[in-house]
């Protein structure tokens, strides 16, 4: 039997929006993945350090507040300052299209907007981490 996916999720910033990631964990656990909600107003060094104790495979992080330009690259720094360069990051919100090739420079492999199927997030991560989520 394959190991469960991994997956932290957390909402780094002030932004107290959380209808949108809570949706998405549940698809993700639904899917078969071990998801690890850490909630709200979180700093980027909480998260990396959760991650990197946690031992996930995936982090997912989700910004409405527009701070995303900042949050979402000091995330993937610590990430790879604390040994987590092989984690997926992958993230979702309000961003506006002209910031994704910033993102994705800064390391972020997928962003996901608002409206986004479940299935094609699933469908992304198992991609990624080569079909390593056991059937449900």
């Amino acid at each position: 039997m394959n190991k469960k996916i991994r997956v932290l999720i957390a909402k780094p910033g002030l932004d107290g929006h959380d209808r949108g990631i809570k949706v998405v964990s549940r698809g993700l656990r639904d899917a078969g993945m071990e998801v690890i909600y850490l909630g709200l107003r979180l700093t980027p060094e909480q998260i990396a350090e959760s991650a990197i104790q946690e031992a996930v495979d995936v982090v997912g992080l989700d910004c409405l507040s527009g701070a995303h330009m900042s949050l979402f690259p000091r995330t993937v720094n610590l990430l790879k300052e604390k040994g987590g360069e092989d984690i997926l990051v992958v993230a979702g919100g309000i961003i506006p299209k002209k910031d994704i090739p910033a993102l994705k420079e800064a390391g972020i492999a997928e962003i996901f907007g608002p409206g986004t199927p479940i299935d094609d997030i699933v469908n992304f991560v198992n991609s990624q981490m080569g079909g390593k989520s056991e059937d449900k």
